[in-house]
């Protein structure tokens, strides 16, 4: 463990110096992605020093217990106890930090939730499930700013694509990509009988443009008359914009804006966001053993969540874990989970890097 935090104290040294670069100072994206990662890495080097010195003050006392006799015998030993916990303690915390370092940390996302099995009520439960983490973004002050959005004809979603945008927002869903599940009774059953339904939520961390370069020459742009809720300019001026990325075969589109312009730049932020994502998909696969003790991919097509309403329970397949707080979750309240999700993953990330060392 000391090599490997050695190891990213020199990093930190070595960044603390690009800062000083002025080809770094008139960079603004290479300045704001230093200046991330020695943010971050203050953090970790800060605690590895403090536990040095602790674990230093610790030896001093156990030298002190065993050379004293009598009243100063007896201090050295309360000293002892005293520093082993703050000693384990600070062990804990640069455990943590054993976990690989998320590139995407810090950054703002994409967000699509999509209708799947289930028909009328799966776009129910896709409207739900948008009032839950639009709830969850505004108790923490976070932006929701929609890109695209298909009304179903009982009030429902078959599809909304969102950025949200603040403080820490990839860090507390990133995990959220998946299957989600709903088990109850459809508002158009008339027998009373139990329905499971299911959506698709992918979470994709917004990209810039110096991590992904976009040819226009590669770009096929489709310009259409919005359709749905948007006021005057509905089926009046061509402000949709489809955009499809040629090499790749990728679409996005976009038309909650009443300008072409506006979104045709919020098409391009979620192309640019989508190609990373594939590419971040690719590298995971050529890598041996991916994530071999990892819970759960993160792939769209897996089930990581059903959500109960009879029996008022939402489990994560993942981690094995449930809570019995439904309405309040779909309100927003959905901290807790994700936080006691984040703590197991975390927890077996750290199992495995230890494993492997």
């Amino acid at each position: 463990m000391i090599e490997k935090f050695e190891e990213l104290k020199k990093e930190f040294l070595t960044i603390e110096k690009k800062l000083t670069l002025p080809e770094v100072i008139n960079n603004p994206e290479k300045l704001k992605e230093h200046s991330r990662r020695h943010s971050e890495l203050k953090e970790v080097v800060g605690e590895y020093e403090k536990f040095l010195k602790l674990t230093k003050e610790l030896t001093q006392a156990e030298q002190l217990a065993e050379e004293e006799r009598g009243e100063m015998h007896d201090m050295a030993m309360e000293e002892t106890q005293v520093l082993s916990k703050k000693v384990q303690k600070s062990r804990e915390r640069l455990r943590e930090y054993l976990i690989p370092s998320d590139p995407d940390r810090g950054k703002d996302i994409i967000m699509e939730i999509r209708a799947a099995v289930g028909g009328d009520e799966a776009g129910l439960f896709c409207s739900d499930l948008y009032r839950m983490y639009s709830k969850y973004a505004e108790n923490h002050g976070w932006n929701i700013d929609i890109y695209n959005a298909s009304k179903t004809g009982l009030g429902g979603l078959k599809e909304i694509i969102f950025a949200i945008e603040g403080k820490d927002v990839y860090e507390k869903l990133k995990y959220e990509s998946g299957v989600h599940r709903v088990q109850r009774v459809p508002q158009t059953e008339t027998g009373g009988r139990i329905h499971t339904s299911a959506c698709t939520v992918a979470v994709l961390p917004q990209a810039g443009e110096v991590e992904v370069s976009i040819n226009e020459k590669d770009l096929r742009i489709d310009t259409y008359r919005a359709s749905g809720s948007g006021g005057q300019h509905v089926n009046v001026t061509d402000s949709a914009v489809r955009i499809t990325h040629i090499p790749t075969g990728t679409v996005v589109q976009c038309q909650d804006e009443r300008s072409q312009h506006q979104n045709k730049r919020k098409a391009l932020n979620m192309l640019r966001a989508k190609i990373k994502e594939q590419q971040k998909l690719q590298q995971q696969r050529s890598e041996e053993n991916r994530r071999r003790n990892q819970v759960g991919t993160g792939d769209r097509s897996e089930k990581i969540r059903t959500y109960n309403f009879p029996q008022n329970r939402i489990t994560d397949h993942r981690v094995n874990i449930s809570v019995y707080n439904i309405d309040a979750v779909i309100e927003g309240e959905l901290g807790e989970l994700l936080q006691q999700v984040r703590k197991e993953i975390n927890r077996r990330q750290i199992e495995e890097v230890e494993a492997g060392s």
